[in-house]
């Protein structure tokens, strides 16, 4: 027999139609027999009317009749497997129905159905297997018609709430459990009924009747059932509680996005925050967390457990509610939490031991009070009924304590709960301790970097400038980015931008000693190319005597190696603007009109790397141009730090105006770079000045030894017309022995010149290329005063070379006037 005619088979032996019916009184005597049940079990009528059902069974099943009785009387009616005897005496398999037949009179009777499984495959099995499947199976068992209504169910299924299974016959899911979310489910079947299609493993989570408090899971399966023609009848469904392999399922997801969102920055605040956010409302309903002060700050907090004999300095670092801006939240991020004493939160800190409650006494007084004398709320007032709380403890250091309540979810914390809440800590634990070592350690390098970079820059007469420095975020780390000003000789000023590579203590320590070689280098009144060159042999030299070669693999590079460095000196006497640059971007230049362009300089090769010489460019500037100078972070844009080729982005920044170039600097930077960005940046901007032509007088002299009266009295003439008399005796002085040093020992045209800024300045330039040198006569001896005399005079002076010669300066205040 080929499969579908044993479908075939089955399908008739359960049909009714096909089955063969006799009458039973209440008591189990059989009162009227049928031809189909002579057939069936070949016995005349004449031998069975009157007689117990139980002489038509085998002894086995005979013995289970007032049982089964019994349950027709209570479920009203049965179904099941029996074994029954022929006349021949063989046994024959039957599927009986028994369902109450009543009669006119009112006398109860049962209507018997049996239909012959001797021809049915699969079941040859004994009825006490099947009869479990059905019956003493754990899984829920239902079958609902085409209208949804439960047509049957097993006993199991009342576990899953509903009530028992005749107390689901005609109803549908939405009245046999009223607050079930029963649109899913029915969706299920609905979809099973048109398509045909089963449905397995589909999961339900929510709260049934049989536990209102727990949210349960449920894995349910659907099928449809046909009749002889292939037209849906209705579903048969099974129902599978999977609530603790739900619960783990939901607890493995809540670490792992705990792993993912906890500790994506490095600022202790923020990571307390995260640890709050991640466990509501998918853990608890409300979470606190409160961190020793001494963390927040970054300090080191005393190893092991507090020992209690004094107030714990704690603080709100995080919290998080179901209800946002809970009532509950007397204590503001940043407040002090003054637990009482002895509280459970004090309690766990002092023991390192975590609590758990799982009925909070609804009567009893909140622990945490405020700073004005506490607030008196009960449990009951604000809602909370469970609590979990837990230390943070990291590297055996505790740094404060979490405190998890559940308010709207009304099951309690139990302990696979205060397990998962331990494990969520600890990794927190892990994430703020390492945020407060990189806050103690930022805050350090931080510091450093402020006390290598210039306070305020210098009051001078060439530029107005302003610049503006953000350090990178918490992750990438600080950098080494710096700027300065630099006021040189003859009412010049350097501008410098640079970077080093790397980021942290050692970045911020290399830049403190690179601007400094700098600022010495600048002081000798050097060309920026020969500035830039000097520094570059000055780093790869330092390199080379710490057994550091660049470019090594595996070998630590000294750290100014790399560096990047532009070098600008601006004149305000002529506008003339030289600069050269090492691995840097060029700088910017605003126009008075406002235009932007780009300076076409060659960039060196970073300082200590080695390669051509470098070269600097000049150009005349407009007085009230803008000079922006500027690290490679002000360009990087992305995730990828990569620089942006394309200037327009900070082209369009720098054309916006602003009220002051203070404002203008911060805009530039507010526009182009994220308040945390992944490098440093540094700008500088510079708006040029041009002194007038009162403030600069000059003369040609002649290689005459009589000269040098005549520049005296040019001198105290230009300084009588500036209102600068009390200055003439020094200046004559000054201007005397200059000019004699460069008769004597000088060749070519001699020029004088005096500028009027912030200082008096005299400059004698010659065609010499030796300097001067200070020094000590004796007293016999009848010369070598003259540049002793400068330097007293003077507040500062010294020499300075270009191509044609030398120019040797001396400077004297304008504020503080010689005694």
């Amino acid at each position: 027999m080929g499969m579908h005619e044993e479908r075939s088979v089955a399908r008739q032996r359960f049909d009714v139609a096909d089955a063969v019916p006799f009458l039973l009184d209440a008591q189990g005597v059989v009162t009227s027999w049928t031809r189909g049940a002579q057939q069936l079990l070949r016995y005349h009528a004449s031998e069975v009317v009157g007689r117990d059902v139980r002489g038509l069974l085998t002894p086995r099943d005979a013995a289970r009749v007032p049982e089964l009785i019994e349950r027709c009387r209570e479920d009203g009616g049965w179904m099941g497997l029996l074994t029954a005897r022929r006349g021949d005496g063989q046994p024959v398999k039957v599927m009986v129905r028994i369902t109450p037949a009543v009669e006119s009179g009112g006398f109860a009777r049962w209507l018997v159905l049996l239909s012959d499984m001797a021809g049915a495959p699969g079941w040859d099995m004994s009825r006490t297997v099947l009869e479990q499947v059905v019956t003493s199976s754990p899984v829920g068992m239902a079958i609902v018609d085409d209208e949804l209504r439960c047509v049957w169910s097993n006993a199991a299924l009342s576990q899953f709430g509903g009530g028992p299974a005749e107390s689901r016959l005609g109803r549908r899911l939405s009245e046999i459990q009223p607050g079930l979310d029963f649109t899913g489910i029915e969706a299920q079947m609905l979809h099973v009924l048109r398509t045909g299609e089963p449905v397995i493993g589909y999961e339900h989570v929510g709260k049934i009747r049989s536990a209102p408090h727990r949210e349960t899971a449920h894995m349910m399966s659907f099928s449809r059932l046909e009749d002889d023609h292939g037209h849906p009848m209705g579903v048969y469904y099974t129902v599978i509680d999977i609530t603790d392999r739900y619960r783990a399922r939901q607890r493995v997801a809540l670490l792992d996005r705990a792993g993912e969102q906890i500790g994506r920055t490095l600022d202790v605040v923020r990571t307390a925050q995260e640890l709050a956010d991640v466990a509501v409302p998918a853990f608890a309903d409300l979470v606190c967390v409160d961190l020793l002060e001494s963390v927040l700050r970054g300090a080191e907090p005393a190893s092991g457990p507090l020992d209690g004999t004094e107030p714990v300095p704690l603080r709100r670092a995080g919290h998080r509610s179901v209800d946002g801006g809970a009532a509950e939240a007397v204590v503001e991020i940043g407040g002090v939490a003054a637990y009482l004493p002895g509280s459970p939160p004090i309690r766990c800190l002092v023991t390192g031991k975590s609590y758990r409650e799982e009925r909070l006494d609804p009567l009893a007084r909140e622990w945490v009070t405020d700073v004005a004398g506490g607030r008196g709320t009960t449990f009951l007032e604000s809602g909370l009924h469970s609590v979990v709380i837990v230390p943070l403890r990291a590297r055996g250091v505790t740094l404060g304590v979490t405190a998890f309540f559940r308010r709207r979810r009304q099951e309690p914390f139990d302990e696979d709960d205060l397990s998962l809440a331990e494990d969520l800590v600890s990794r927190a634990a892990v994430c703020v301790d390492n945020a407060r070592r990189y806050t103690r350690e930022r805050d350090a390098a931080l510091v450093l970097q402020r006390s290598l970079l210039p306070r305020r820059l210098p009051e001078q007469g060439a530029v107005e400038a302003a610049a503006c420095y953000r350090p990178a975020d918490e992750l990438t780390g600080l950098g080494g980015d710096w700027y300065d000003l630099v006021p040189l000789s003859g009412a010049r000023v350097a501008l410098v931008v640079g970077e080093v590579p790397g980021h942290g203590i050692d970045a911020a320590a290399a830049m403190g000693r690179l601007r400094t070689a700098v600022r010495t280098l600048a002081a000798l009144d050097l060309p920026p190319e020969e500035v830039l060159g000097h520094l570059d042999d000055l780093v790869a030299r330092a390199a080379h005597e710490e057994g550091l070669e660049p470019d090594v693999p595996g070998v630590e590079t000294f750290r100014s190696v790399g560096s990047g460095c532009v070098y600008v000196v601006y004149d305000p006497v002529d506008g003339q603007c030289s600069m050269a640059a090492a691995g840097h971007p060029a700088p910017a230049v605003i126009l008075p009109d406002g235009t932007v362009s780009f300076v076409d300089l060659p960039v060196g090769p970073p300082l200590g790397t080695g390669g051509p010489a470098f070269e600097a460019v000049e150009l005349a500037l407009a007085e009230g141009s803008t000079i922006a100078l500027h690290t490679d972070g002000l360009l990087a844009h992305g995730e990828d730090w990569a620089v942006d080729a394309d200037r327009g982005r900070l082209r369009r920044a720098l054309e916006r105006d602003a009220p002051s170039l203070e404002l203008r600097c911060r805009t530039v930077v507010d526009a182009l770079v994220p308040a945390r960005p992944h490098d440093d940046v540094a700008l500088l901007m510079a708006r040029t000045r041009l002194l007038g032509a009162g403030q600069v007088a000059d003369w040609d002299l002649p290689p005459d030894p009589a000269v040098v009266s005549q520049a005296r009295k040019e001198a105290t003439r230009q300084l009588t017309d500036w209102g600068l008399e009390e200055l003439v005796f020094t200046t004559e002085l000054v201007v005397s022995e200059l000019v004699t040093n460069a008769l004597r020992h000088a060749s070519g045209p001699i020029r004088l010149r005096l500028i009027r800024d912030s200082a008096l300045i005299c400059e004698v330039s010659d065609g010499g290329a030796t300097a001067p040198h200070l020094r000590h006569p004796r007293t016999t001896d009848e010369g070598g005063r003259g540049l002793l005399l400068v330097s007293q005079f003077s507040q500062r002076w010294g020499t300075r070379f270009f191509a044609e010669g030398k120019v040797i300066w001396a400077e004297q205040s304008l504020a503080e006037p010689p005694e």
